[in-house]
């Protein structure tokens, strides 16, 4: 099983400050975390994302349009801010693993979420991802 855990944005991540000498302890505790389940193998991936303002999102149209939106998106506290990628036997290794997660900012208040990502066997039988069988 395969876990998104997504560092929800703040209005810190979204500034795209460069971190003073503050966030050292952080940086030290999350690389020590990340270095920890990389030795369990459990760590597939895990990154910090650039502020919104440096992105953009492709809206599909009903009638087919596409449509391009430049960043920064105004809901912050619907943006990611980086993510970590595990694989895992069950939600419960997830939810241990999660729950030592470090806080991902210093001095507010800040969440994680986490996700569970389909594989090919939720889509149908022989993981053949055919639809309605």
């Amino acid at each position: 099983m395969r876990f998104m855990i997504q560092v929800r944005a703040t209005d810190t991540s979204e500034r795209g400050d460069k971190p003073g000498p503050e966030f050292a302890q952080l940086f030290e505790d999350m690389g020590a975390f990340h270095e920890e389940m990389a030795r369990a193998g459990v760590l597939l991936d895990g990154a910090g994302l650039r502020p919104s303002r440096q992105g953009w999102r492709q809206r599909y149209h009903a009638d087919g349009r596409r449509e391009v939106v430049d960043g920064p998106f105004a809901e912050t506290k619907e943006l990611i801010a980086g993510y970590t990628l595990i694989q895992v036997r069950s939600e419960e290794e997830a939810r241990a693993w999660a729950s030592r997660f470090p806080a991902p900012f210093i001095g507010i208040t800040c969440e994680i979420e986490v996700r569970r990502l389909y594989e090919e066997a939720d889509f149908g039988p022989g993981g053949d991802m055919e639809i309605g069988r």
